[in-house]
């Protein structure tokens, strides 16, 4: 892509649009993630992506899958518009009188990129792993209260089963900001930001270079298709370069835990619990999942950011108003 001057308007729009249809195509897949991501030396309740989403739709309807999904289309418009924005913005400033950028300076466009994120990233991600993960918790304590009355209904009789209460977004921003004001939902915004600058340093550059091979005329785009497997392969590479940093963030935004599991004081400490308890291997929880979710999200983002779908629904308007 050679680097060229977008509107402002037309890169947020882009960026929503993209954001928009991705997290709609893979949002199942996220929740299979952060499911598996949480799990730790309690009841293990997956033991596989398929086998979560079976579960899930099985104790939870096929909707169960989409639990958190409106915080993510809610937010995503903006996040994503924030990163495609953020990297063009400094790669037109890091660039030297429209010189090709080296790869540091690439690397440094993606730096500024994934900081400025996490300013819509961390809110959003601390509401929709509460939700997602509500489900895993409330069948953990069915199986338990199950195993409960079966080894007790010869003395106690039948026991009452457990109600799930569903809560939302709305109430969980609510409780956040009472008990601990703005900064509850911050949490996790360093392993945040571990997981995000690496992942646009790493995404970026990696897209920009492979997506210049399918250029014929460094002035004009690349075939949409160059920009979409370009899109998938950079993204699901840094997706999975960066997946112990997403098992830790997860874990610090839980706020709920499951039986017998673990809590953790920062990074460093999840860190080193993990390790001795889970071994190394846990760090790489849910990597398939995450591969699976960036590379289409980025893919698409890519493609409708290269179209330029908003730059001709902005051609349109000065003839409406004609």
């Amino acid at each position: 892509m050679a680097d060229q001057q977008i509107s402002l308007p037309a890169k947020l729009i882009n960026g929503g649009i993209a954001g928009l249809i991705g997290v709609t195509c893979v949002f199942p897949i996220d929740l299979a993630k952060t499911r598996l991501q949480n799990q730790q030396n309690g009841q293990r309740m997956y033991t596989s992506m398929s086998d979560c989403l079976i579960k899930t739709i099985r104790s939870e309807g096929y909707f169960g899958m989409y639990r958190g999904a409106a915080v993510n289309l809610t937010l995503v418009t903006p996040e994503k518009a924030i990163k495609l924005a953020a990297n063009d913005f400094f790669r037109h400033h890091l660039s030297k009188d429209g010189k090709k950028l080296t790869l540091l300076r690439e690397m440094l466009a993606g730096c500024g990129a994934g900081t400025c994120q996490v300013i819509v990233t961390t809110p959003m991600e601390m509401l929709k792993i509460q939700l997602q993960d509500a489900g895993r918790i409330a069948a953990q304590k069915k199986l338990m209260a199950a195993q409960a009355q079966l080894s007790s209904s010869a003395v106690a009789g039948a026991a009452e089963p457990a109600v799930e209460t569903r809560t939302t977004a709305i109430q969980i921003t609510r409780e956040l900001l009472r008990s601990k004001g703005i900064a509850g939902l911050y949490k996790g915004l360093g392993a945040t930001l571990l997981r995000d600058v690496p992942f646009s340093i790493v995404y970026f550059p990696l897209f920009a270079n492979l997506n210049k091979l399918g250029q014929k005329d460094p002035n004009v785009k690349a075939p949409f298709y160059v920009s979409f497997l370009s899109g998938c392969v950079a993204g699901s590479t840094a997706a999975v370069a960066v997946n112990p940093c997403d098992v830790i963030k997860t874990r610090l935004q839980s706020l709920q835990r499951g039986v017998n599991e673990d809590t953790y004081s920062g990074i460093l400490d999840c860190t080193k619990k993990i390790w001795q308890k889970e071994g190394p291997m846990a760090f790489l929880k849910g990597a398939y999942c995450r591969a699976l979710v960036i590379a289409p999200l980025f893919g698409i983002a890519q493609v409708v950011y290269f179209i330029g779908i908003a730059e001709f629904l902005l051609d349109m308007l000065p003839k409406h108003r004609a």
